[in-house]
């Protein structure tokens, strides 16, 4: 059986961070990932009728930390994120690190599909707006491992509307232990109203 490489992200005495990698079995993944395919697809290319992202081409060990932040009440913990929730719940049906592991490693080893474009607004103006999130997003949006930084580009659009406006309503961000959420909540606050979220979200998605 193919085996992946799984990021685990540890955070340090000293606030550092330590990349720990674990085997993951994309095999084993596959039918753990039955329960997602719900919501996410049968690729993880994301279902907007779900409001469900797009899974794919976020890279290891974003996947794993999310899932992990999910299962430890660090997202979705939030009474007004009804999403997060659910997913919190979804989390917690995988039963330890080796699952959360082969979740992942199944995830990607599936094909990565851009999603369709769904929100509005101006991109060139968006351009100036993602300005701000080049640093640790790149400029391409395909994210920088060493920033811990998740690709943007080819990601489902209304879920980076949504956790945009999470961000900067304090849904998400918030948590002691939300370290890097913790640094994405004031770049979300630079984005003065919700047309300058459409407007760099529709940037982002010019980006291939």
């Amino acid at each position: 059986m193919k085996k992946y490489l799984v990021s685990v992200l540890l955070i340090g005495m000293a606030g550092g961070v330590a990349p720990v990698f674990a085997a993951g079995d994309a095999a084993a993944g596959k039918a753990l990932y039955g329960t997602c395919a719900a919501c996410h697809g049968a690729q993880a290319e994301g279902n907007k009728a779900m409001n469900a992202p797009r899974l794919t081409g976020q890279g290891d060990a974003y996947l794993v930390r999310q899932l992990n932040n999910f299962k430890k009440g660090v997202r979705g913990s939030d009474s007004r994120d009804m999403l997060g929730m659910q997913m919190a719940g979804m989390a917690k049906i995988l039963a330890d690190d080796a699952a959360v592991a082969n979740v992942t490693a199944y995830i990607e080893s599936l094909p990565v599909v851009a999603s369709p474009v769904t929100v509005k607004g101006d991109a060139a103006a968006g351009k100036g707006l993602y300005m701000a999130c080049m640093a640790c997003h790149g400029a391409d949006g395909k994210g920088v491992v060493a920033m811990n930084a998740p690709a943007l580009a080819g990601q489902a659009d209304f879920y980076l509307v949504t956790q945009l406006k999470n961000f900067k309503a304090g849904v998400r961000g918030t948590h002691a232990d939300d370290v890097f959420g913790k640094q994405m909540a004031p770049m979300a606050m630079t984005l003065a109203d919700d047309a300058a979220i459409n407007n760099v979200v529709a940037y982002i998605n010019t980006l291939k």
